[in-house]
């Protein structure tokens, strides 16, 4: 069915099964072709400047006003809640969290989600939550629909790639898509196939949206390049569902479903740039030091949202990609830090070179602000005195960051109810041992 590339691009697509179901010369006529409804879905005010108003004009078979009332949903591990136990500023790490089997019970992917942390408040349109998804089962006559915000998802693990099915229709896979993520923007409705077991981690940002970041000094090219983004082509679903279709909607942080008779991916064609994307990782191109010292993991990243402050964001997505470690005369691991920013790292796969041992696929960490992090310390100790020499960093390996302004707040679910958090974390850094020598003498060298 294909897929067309760039970020933020206008797009414009129609199913090949009704050619010119695209109104021509207008996007509201008196009649559409094939006897179509109009339908708006807009991502921005109306009356924002130009290069950052977002909106798409769906033509689809029945409008989706047509369903019964929304009714209050359990939320399950879901929350908005960030006061739910007292804050917390220590290390934190998680090891893998468990994915349920499905000879126990069926979850599908919104039963999946579990709220690790967040700030803010999606009344105001202001703050981000960071969540979990442990899912074994698709979603059947179902989807889900965010109206707080973006949901920015990688998965980490899945027997088969999931199929997300959408309004711009449906997201496949080919066998070398092997680390991928996913961005559904505010108010797209999406399901979600799986074929087993699957694990993700979700970003979800309120009141902005992700945007690829400026490049500065670097240049025209590098980082995400916008054509590796990838949105689905039309292909519509005229199915009528007797036994009901639930739409399932996100909503100042509650669930509410509703009910209706057909599918929702019912839109025979399309135009505009408020979209679905698709982005393989492995296609980034990484920047890194060639000479001395570290550039700052900013360099990584591969979508931001920004705040109001210039420079600040509500939340980046960074990661740390296979690469080449060239730098002379440096301790090449990312340095020992305190951060204005709260960082929250998740791995994909491989293992994570600050920390070898213990931070696991399917686990997580959150240095919150100020909170002192760095290299354990056999990672300290064994590249203070290694040799330096050109080596691959990261090799087979995916690890990532959401990095935020915000101070984020723990949930209860987090802290307590997963038994997931690794107590002892902070031991790691307990071998750690004074190297000052009073006596010491710059090498003759």
């Amino acid at each position: 069915r294909g897929e067309i590339c760039g970020f933020g691009n206008e797009f414009s697509s129609e199913d090949p099964r009704c050619p010119g179901s695209l109104p021509e010369g207008q996007n509201n006529p008196q009649v559409c072709p094939y006897g179509l409804y109009a339908e708006q879905l807009s991502g921005s005010a109306f009356t924002c400047p130009r290069p950052a108003n977002k909106r798409s004009w769906l033509y689809r078979i029945i409008p989706s006003v047509k369903h019964k009332p929304f009714t209050p949903e359990p939320c399950g591990n879901l929350t908005e809640n960030w006061n739910e136990v007292e804050p917390d500023p220590n290390q934190l790490r998680w090891l893998p969290f468990t994915i349920p089997k499905s000879t126990e019970k069926k979850v599908d992917f919104v039963a999946g989600l579990h709220t690790i942390c967040g700030a803010g408040d999606a009344k105001s349109r202001n703050g981000i939550g960071i969540h979990i998804y442990t899912c074994n089962t698709s979603m059947v006559d179902r989807c889900f629909n965010n109206s707080d915000g973006d949901f920015l998802i990688g998965e980490e693990k899945g027997s088969i790639r999931p199929i997300f099915h959408t309004e711009h229709p449906i997201f496949y896979f080919t066998i070398t898509e092997i680390v991928l993520l996913f961005f559904f923007q505010q108010g797209m409705r999406f399901s979600v196939d799986v074929f087993g077991e699957t694990r993700g981690y979700i970003l979800e940002v309120y009141g902005a949206h992700f945007e690829l970041p400026d490049l500065g000094p670097i240049g025209a090219n590098g980082l995400a390049n916008p054509r590796d983004f990838l949105c689905p082509v039309a292909w519509y679903e005229d199915r009528q569902v007797a036994t009901g279709y639930t739409v399932i909607n996100k909503y100042q942080g509650k669930l509410f479903a509703c009910q209706q008779d057909f599918s929702p991916f019912n839109v025979v064609a399309w135009h505009g740039n408020y979209t679905p994307y698709k982005y393989n990782l492995k296609t980034f191109m990484v920047i890194n030091c060639v000479a001395f010292d570290h550039a700052d993991p900013s360099i990584f990243t591969v979508l931001t949202a920004k705040s109001t402050r210039p420079g600040v964001a509500i939340a980046d997505f960074v990661i740390f990609p296979p690469r080449w470690g060239v730098a002379d005369h440096t301790f090449r691991p990312p340095y020992y830090h305190r951060n204005c920013m709260s960082e929250f790292m998740g791995l994909i796969k491989g293992h994570y070179e600050a920390k070898e041992e213990g931070f696991q696929p399917g686990g997580a960490s959150l240095h919150s602000m100020m909170t002192p992090h760095g290299p354990d310390a056999d990672c300290f100790e064994k590249n203070s005195s290694a040799e330096l020499k050109p080596e691959r960093v990261a090799e087979g390996t995916m690890a990532f960051m959401f990095e935020s302004s915000y101070s984020m707040a723990v949930t209860k679910w987090g802290l307590e109810t997963c038994q997931k958090l690794d107590k002892s974390y902070y031991q790691c850094w307990e071998p750690l041992r004074s190297h000052f020598n009073p006596n010491w003498k710059p090498s003759k060298k």
